[in-house]
């Protein structure tokens, strides 16, 4: 198949925007609990849909005593949090346009976004935020931000004050001032390379994917279902999940800090989960690494390799009798204990940012959780295609949503069109030119599409590797199959023009002490120390000799390096979405790569 196009399940009228949304629920008989925060007491408290609508529009008319006029930007600096969302509503609600800065940005990275969208205001979380704000504002002399509002320094309450005295008529008029074709957010993306491209989606692209999708999953987005959000509402996976859950009524709770996830996992006990393939790699991980280290490995791996056999048997149409007591038995052993710790009643988990893999996505739905994996960009609102509980193929990121399409170009690129897709991109039109072809949108993304329409991503365009014989090798394969041991943080395949493949690779810091004491190595053995010992080194062979064996011998990797300090986005080598920053990489740590062609006899 080289297209498919899924017509609109809803029709969604042009005039209609996101407020819409919020009004919808509020007018529920139900009056559903959209979120939930933790109390004095440490308690998780709901907040109704009539008491959030109280509450954006108070900041709403707070922005329009402001000055904030129709179509300014404002911008939110914050980790995720309730008030983040409460921000976004009201700048909707204002007439205004949001425009999402990660928390961990630089005064540079900042000073760059508030000035291409000519922000007039920004709220921020805190104290630190605001310096970098400020810094950011004197760096370029910024004279378009006239406000800065602090959450955690009172700055709520100061535009609830000083909007007291706003007519609810001109809040109503503000409120319906855009529809769905005008542009609700700029989102920079994170970029990989090069600045920051400020994406316009529209108004459109959140009401009417979200009314799609929860049409298309009734049984995860719905009034009743809980999720707690702990990837940064500033990357448009975690937004676009915010804003589908105030449109299906479903409850969100926030986690500002991955270290108190398990615990906040365990007292809101959320129905489904959304998360990147990074999170789903350290759950697995983790959950072995504790299992090895209470001289359980053995049941783990066995469990593991059951849960895995089951889902594809499950998948394929027929389970043995067999294989029912074994998963039976090991559910009781094993899997009940994985789902507990995660709250105990998720049933649903809703994966992107990149290709899960079989064995992850096998082995999570034998344990009891459905991962349905999907597949977008920030140009595209998130999601273009997802795997729904009644149409699940492991293994792909689904079929397109409704309202969307995909097509496979001559050359393999994926190409998307529908609700889904941006406007186009902020004071750019000669890259949304360069973008769009025939109307369709260039993900830049390899891919095929099976019989049955679902999707399956096979690598990222720009990052092909072509070797100086002319092969070409897609560097994810090899590079998916390597960290997905526990011992292995990130790994980045390299061979560009080069004689043959080579990869650099990191360690797992959390990872490496429980190693080190089965191995009987000393516990006191730095990463450096780690990245050149023997035993180390011999597992890592064992783990590229491993991903060799699914390439051809054109495409093995042929030498590696053991990099002593981890890829992570405080050095600079990873997204804020957690994806590699391939170039990065490449340029810091050349003479590396270069020591390894220079060096090698192969």
């Amino acid at each position: 198949m080289r297209d498919i196009s899924v017509p609109v399940l809803v029709d969604v009228p042009r005039q209609t925007n996101t407020t819409d949304l919020v009004v919808r629920q509020a007018a529920k008989p139900s009056n559903p609990a959209l979120f939930a925060v933790k109390g004095a007491s440490g308690e998780w408290e709901n907040i109704t849909a009539t008491e959030f609508r109280r509450q954006v529009e108070d900041l709403a008319k707070g922005l329009i005593a402001s000055d904030v006029q129709p179509g300014d930007r404002v911008a939110i600096m914050a980790r995720t949090r309730y008030e983040w969302s409460l921000a976004d509503f009201a700048i909707w609600f204002a007439g205004a346009v949001s425009v999402p800065v990660y928390e961990t940005s630089s005064p540079a990275q900042v000073a760059w976004i508030l000035s291409d969208s000519g922000a007039v205001g920004a709220f921020v979380e805190s104290a630190r935020h605001e310096s970098v704000v400020r810094e950011a504002v004197a760096l370029e002399g910024i004279d378009s931000l006239q406000h800065v509002w602090q959450f955690d320094g009172g700055g709520l309450d100061t535009l609830q004050t000083a909007g007291a005295g706003t007519d609810e008529q001109v809040l109503s008029d503000r409120r319906s001032t855009a529809g769905l074709d005008d542009v609700a957010t700029i989102i920079y993306t994170s970029g990989t390379t090069g600045k920051p491209k400020g994406c316009e989606l529209t108004h459109g692209n959140f009401v009417e994917l979200s009314e799609n999708a929860a049409a298309a999953l009734p049984e995860v987005a719905r009034e009743g279902g809980q999720t707690i959000m702990f990837l940064p509402l500033a990357h448009v996976f975690a937004r676009f999940i915010s804003v589908l859950c105030v449109a299906a009524g479903a409850t969100v709770a926030h986690t500002p800090d991955v270290k108190n996830l398990l615990p906040d996992l365990q007292s809101y006990k959320p129905t489904f989960i959304l998360a990147v393939p990074r999170v789903f790699e350290k759950v697995y991980n983790n959950s072995m690494l504790k299992a090895e280290d209470g001289g359980k490995g053995k049941i783990f791996h066995a469990g593991a390799d059951v849960a895995i056999a089951w889902s594809k048997a499950e998948q394929a149409g027929r389970i043995p009798l067999g294989l029912k007591v074994k998963h039976a038995v090991f559910d009781r052993l094993l899997y009940g204990k994985i789902r507990t710790a995660m709250g105990g009643r998720v049933q649903h988990a809703v994966s992107g940012g990149a290709p899960l893999g079989d064995r992850l996505g096998h082995f999570f739905h034998g344990i009891g959780l459905m991962v349905l994996e999907g597949y977008g960009l920030t140009e595209t609102t998130a999601p273009i295609t997802v795997n729904t509980p009644k149409r699940i193929k492991i293994g792909t990121v689904g079929a397109p949503l409704p309202g969307n399409a995909v097509k496979i170009a001559d050359d393999g690129e994926i190409l998307a069109k529908g609700v889904c897709v941006m406007k186009g991109y902020f004071n750019r039109p000669d890259l949304t030119d360069e973008t769009f072809v025939d109307g369709w949108f260039r993900t830049g993304d390899i891919g095929e599409l099976d019989d049955d329409g679902f999707l399956r991503i096979t690598g990222r365009k720009k990052e092909i590797i072509v070797t100086a014989s002319g092969k070409n090798v897609i560097p994810a394969m090899l590079e998916d199959t390597i960290r997905a041991n526990a011992l292995v943080s990130q790994c980045v395949v390299v061979g560009d023009q080069r004689p043959f493949i080579s990869a650099l690779i990191t360690l797992d810091e959390e990872a490496l002490p429980g190693w080190l004491e089965r191995h009987q190595l000393p516990a006191e053995t730095t990463m450096g120390e780690a990245a050149e010992h023997p035993k180390v080194l011999a597992e890592i062979q064992e783990l590229v000799d491993n991903a060799n064996t699914t390439v051809s011998r054109a495409e093995a990797i042929k030498v590696f390096r053991i990099v002593p300090t981890d890829f992570t986005e405080t050095t600079g080598h990873l997204t804020p979405s957690l994806k590699i920053k391939r170039a990065q990489v490449l340029k810091d740590y050349s003479g590396i790569v270069e020591s390894i062609y220079s060096s090698a006899k192969v």
